[in-house]
């Protein structure tokens, strides 16, 4: 059984209408710090593998993890974020229509996304923390309970969720601190 934390980096700087790749708020770096404090507590801490997103606020987000630990962290453009097929600002009514919508709605790149994330989840061979999105984490999550809505889980700013993946299947899922948000 391989245990893999997931953790939805940090608040963003800006809203996902307004800038394609921001980086984190000075709140964001707070929680990057406090989610850095609880996986260090971990007792195999050393032996994680650390895997992010490409996008800034996920590599950010994994930073002080990655100083504390001394490791390098691989970024992996399977667990980035869901891609728009509007331009940017469109995207935040895009997305809350997306949001209220089943898998079956949905056109093959999206399922293509989603797939690319389960495969990266489950190919995984050791004890790892992913830096990711809060609709990354949905992708997964909603898997594992065959949901078809895609949204199943509210996760806030650097909260850390807790998968057991074996033999290519996630077996188990614990959700880190959930909130009441909105799409910014």
């Amino acid at each position: 059984m391989t245990t893999v934390y997931l953790v939805r980096h940090g608040e963003a700087a800006a809203s996902w209408g307004e800038d394609p790749d921001p980086g984190l708020s000075e709140l964001g770096h707070q929680q990057a710090l406090a989610a850095r404090d609880q996986l260090v507590q971990n007792n195999s801490a050393s032996r994680l593998e650390l895997i992010s997103s490409p996008l800034l606020r996920a590599r950010e987000t994994a930073q002080p993890l990655a100083r504390a630990l001394k490791k390098t962290v691989r970024i992996d453009d399977r667990f980035r974020e869901i891609p728009s097929p509007v331009p940017i600002e469109e995207r935040q009514t895009w997305l809350r229509r997306f949001m209220r919508q089943t898998w079956a709605e949905q056109d093959e790149p999206l399922h293509a996304w989603r797939s690319a994330i389960l495969q990266g989840i489950c190919s995984l061979d050791a004890e790892s923390v992913i830096f990711s999105h809060f609709l990354v984490i949905n992708a997964i999550v909603g898997e594992h309970k065959g949901a078809e809505k895609t949204l199943v889980a509210w996760p806030a700013n650097a909260s850390i969720s807790r998968i057991e993946v074996e033999q290519g299947k996630i077996q188990h899922v614990e959700l880190g601190e959930q909130i009441e948000s909105r799409v910014n």
